[in-house]
């Protein structure tokens, strides 16, 4: 099987050529191709494939001629990945797929627009809707959040400084509500920045554990949901904030309809993998090391 590694700020993504639907693509081996020590290591994978050729796409197939299907790291889907999206339109437009420039992409969450130059490449999403508030748990600490929907679900909890955003422990997964988030979600965590930086209106860091992957250094909705969360703390509905995450700097411009999140987003590698030998490596829940995962059906 080609593959290509790509990331954006540090959020690193396994990408899967597939023009014609294809792939025997399965939760197992995703979650192979992801593992950091018996795989290629990645926050997810993204398959590359037209979307009048995949089933969850054909109705976007008049819109975009490409379909972002993005999987997580323990090989269950989401609906939206920013990053994906802005990694997925480098990856097109390097190995020939479109042209650079502006493309349109479709994903779960509907068709998005990306914008690709030599420095950097923008996502334009839907605006963040910020509809109410819930609560997350790290070692039993509360922290209130708001419930943020950016195509997929986040809780955005604010922390008071910098130093409380560093000692938090996200090695797993923040309590959240069940009732509030029933398909899980996303939980950010954010300080205000400590300098001022020029054009922005706001300035945060962030970090993030992201369901199905775990802490990531990098998370494009995440930060889409951080900048509507700070924009609103300062009266605002629309406005430029940087957002700083362990792997990089992410900046997103809200307008009244539209959230564009720009940042660095490049190809590191290309290869092939032996799908056989992720298989022998991938024991079974039972400890068994199964067999045939590569020539599973697809989902």
């Amino acid at each position: 099987m080609t593959y290509a590694k790509g990331h954006g700020t540090g959020n690193d993504f396994v990408i899967l050529p597939d023009p014609d639907g294809l792939l025997p693509l399965t939760p197992r081996l995703v979650a192979a191709l992801c593992d950091r020590r018996r795989g290629i290591g990645a926050d997810g994978v993204l398959r590359v494939v037209r979307a009048g050729a995949h089933p969850e796409a054909v109705r976007y197939a008049g819109a975009a001629e490409w379909f972002m299907d993005y999987w997580n790291a323990d090989g269950t889907y989401a609906e939206m990945c920013g990053n994906g999206v802005r990694v997925f339109a480098r990856y097109l437009t390097e190995a020939g797929y479109a042209a650079g420039g502006e493309l349109t992409i479709a994903t779960r969450a509907g068709v998005v627009r990306a914008v690709v130059t030599a420095d950097e490449v923008a996502a334009g999403l839907s605006k963040p809707r910020v509809y109410g508030q819930s609560v997350a748990r790290v070692e039993g600490r509360r922290y209130d959040g708001a419930a943020v929907d950016v195509g997929n679900p986040h809780l955005v909890c604010r922390v008071a400084g910098t130093r409380e955003l560093a000692g938090l422990d996200l090695s797993t997964s923040p309590e959240f509500s069940d009732a509030d988030f029933p398909s899980g979600v996303n939980v950010e965590f954010s300080a205000p920045g400590v300098v001022a930086v020029p054009g922005a209106h706001a300035h945060v860091r962030m970090r993030v554990y992201e369901r199905g992957s775990g802490e990531t250094l990098s998370c494009g909705s995440g930060a889409c949901a951080v900048a509507a969360v700070a924009l609103a703390d300062a009266g605002l509905s629309a406005g430029t904030v940087a957002v700083d995450v362990p792997g990089g700097r992410l900046t997103v411009v809200l307008d009244e309809e539209t959230c564009w999140l720009a940042g660095p987003a490049v190809i590191v590698a290309n290869g092939t993998v032996d799908t056989e030998a992720l298989d022998v490596r991938l024991p079974g829940p039972d400890g068994s090391r199964p067999v045939g995962v590569a020539g599973a059906g697809a989902k």
